[in-house]
């Protein structure tokens, strides 16, 4: 993998799980994500795994909801870089592309890709063979120095 300015990205760490495409599949990808990271030595209160608990979720929901096809699970792909978390969500149905939607008055759904947009530090969909992968980065911030501020 190459960084934008041209020089080769590290690769730390990769985690990959498919789930059944049911609610239970999406909570159980979330949790499992969340227990990876933590193996990774990011525990539940960083804010990396907040937010990639966060997006997991959130793309994980969409992929039961509007990318479900009968009989087929969607897969989560962690992928951790030196500078960048990369979390990707497949699914079967590459007819229905994610958008974000516009903000409705006391909508109860519709907001998923506006948090997706508002946490990631970049997201898009790429095309499958089979389905699409939703994709969303999450910029690794250094942690200050022991004692220091």
């Amino acid at each position: 993998m190459t960084a934008p300015s041209g020089r080769a990205r590290t690769l730390v760490r990769v985690f990959t799980q498919r789930f059944t495409s049911t609610c239970r599949g999406a909570r159980l990808a979330r949790q499992l994500a969340l227990v990876e990271l933590h193996t990774w030595g990011f525990p539940e209160t960083t804010a990396l795994s907040a937010d990639a608990g966060l997006l997991v979720a959130e793309l994980a929901a969409n992929a039961v909801r509007h990318g479900r096809v009968p009989g087929r699970d969607f897969e989560l792909k962690l992928t951790l870089l030196e500078d960048f978390l990369r979390i990707e969500v497949s699914d079967a149905r590459r007819d229905r592309r994610p958008a974000v939607q516009p903000h409705a008055h006391q909508a109860e759904s519709g907001y998923g890709l506006r948090i997706v947009d508002a946490v990631a530090a970049h997201w898009g969909v790429t095309d499958r063979i089979v389905g699409k992968t939703v994709w969303a980065e999450l910029t690794r911030r250094p942690c200050p120095p022991a004692g220091g501020v």
